[in-house]
């Protein structure tokens, strides 16, 4: 006499896959920790009170979209008669439209800049 065969039990394929999971869990808990935490005993330098100034080789583009280099009227011609091939730096009152900064960048590599860069404020979160 033939005795029918037991049905197969499938593998549950989660198992191996929650191990996973947890193995990774585990590596970043111990990896995350490993950078010493910082001395409880330092104190951080306060920004709180620093006044904002533009650096003083920066091209300042004000709120009417006239042009101020170093506390004096310019304009892009005569800035760049006497600032030569090195990168500009501009930096535009938060007022300033984006058309005349624009212009303002388009005519600074027109007349020779081989870059302009665009200082800006950074943000906190």
């Amino acid at each position: 006499m033939i005795r029918p065969g037991s049905p197969r039990r499938t593998r549950n394929s989660s198992i191996a896959l929650i191990n996973v999971v947890f193995l990774l869990l585990i590596f970043f808990l111990i990896t995350g920790t490993v950078a010493p935490p910082l001395d409880p005993e330092v104190k951080l330098v306060s920004t709180d009170e620093l006044e904002g100034r533009e650096p003083p080789d920066a091209l300042v583009l004000r709120a009417d979209g006239s042009l101020n280099f170093r506390g004096v009227p310019t304009d892009t011609e005569q800035f760049m008669a006497n600032h030569g091939a090195e990168p500009v730096r501009i930096v535009p009152d938060r007022d300033a439209t984006g058309l005349r900064l624009i212009e303002v960048t388009g005519a600074l590599r027109r007349l020779g800049a081989p870059s302009v860069i665009l200082v800006t404020e950074q943000a906190l979160p």
